[in-house]
């Protein structure tokens, strides 16, 4: 029930984003494919390059498919900015930072609260420079990123972050100016996707087990989340299963945390990789014999 509130409020905001330019039908296409996509590469990557072709070819212009794109992106990281000091003052550190771990990034070890903090910081800063050059002044963003890129050490990354700054300029020009209703729905279907995402380990636990902290187990999934935003494996794969049983595993019986952590993979990752296997063949055979049809149609006959 839970997955199927994830997948509707990711199809809704998908509509919300498009002025409903995008069918139902067709979102539930998009929707299924970002998913896959984002479930064969890796956490770290994530299916953004991907999601772009996919919202493209379902007929709306590149530009306001990179605009789709880094805006669903945005609310994402906004959703998690604002819910985490919301859970803090409600569960508190010690109670959230409870399970142990050492996790290593970039060559350096983290312990489970310096990990957490180092990637709260990293999304909020990434998070206020978009909302500042998408809502404030894209030009000036885009300058400031080619001067930083100049430097020595960053200088190979220099095309990249003028393409950075071309894609939030465009993001601004299509977004800027929307209603306030406009982000009201698009930030309400975030925050039902994503509580719908993590619901579904408290239903799994409270199918088995009874008397626990649900809110507890919904905080520590915010922790657990940075941890597999970071992971080098497609999907989180062998990751996932293992901060699930760090993080979680006080609260279900030892004999049951792999059999739960292989459910909650079964029911929240690996159905993508089969119904994104069955769409693809279709929706490419729909997408481009549309597009064949449309070149086509762009001549007239011989015989008119």
């Amino acid at each position: 029930m839970m997955m199927v509130v994830r997948d509707l409020a990711y199809m809704y905001r998908l509509r919300v984003l498009t002025d409903g330019q995008i069918t139902w039908r067709r979102s539930f296409d998009a929707i299924m494919l970002w998913e896959f996509a984002s479930a064969v590469t890796p956490s770290i990557i994530g299916g953004s390059a991907i999601a772009l072709y996919i919202v493209n070819k379902e007929g709306i212009s590149m530009g306001r498919t990179t605009a789709i794109v880094m805006v669903t992106a945005l609310l994402d990281e906004l959703f998690y900015i604002i819910m985490v000091p919301v859970i803090i003052l409600i569960v508190g550190t010690q109670q959230l930072f409870k399970s142990g771990g050492e996790y290593v990034f970039f060559n350096t070890q983290f312990g489970t609260q310096g990990i957490f903090i180092l990637g709260y910081l990293f999304i909020f800063i990434l998070t206020s420079i978009i909302v500042y050059g998408i809502f404030l002044n894209p030009r000036g963003l885009k300058y400031l990123l080619i001067n930083i890129f100049k430097l020595p050490v960053l200088r190979k990354w220099k095309k990249s972050a003028i393409e950075t700054g071309d894609e939030i300029i465009i993001t601004s020009r299509e977004m800027r100016g929307k209603p306030f209703i406009f982000w009201i729905k698009a930030f309400g279907a975030t925050f039902f996707s994503w509580t719908g995402r993590f619901l579904v380990i408290n239903f799994i636990i409270m199918a088995f087990i009874s008397g626990q902290d649900q809110f507890l187990i919904y905080a520590r999934q915010l922790v657990m989340w940075v941890i597999l935003l970071i992971s080098p494996t497609p999907g989180g794969s062998g990751v996932a299963e293992l901060v699930f049983d760090g993080f979680l595993g006080e609260f279900i019986p030892t004999g049951l945390i792999g059999a739960l952590g292989l459910l909650w993979r079964l029911i929240s990752y690996y159905p993508y990789l089969f119904i994104g296997a069955i769409i693809l063949p279709t929706w490419l055979k729909r997408v481009y014999s549309k597009k064949k049809k449309n070149d086509s149609g762009s001549f007239p006959s011989p015989h008119s």
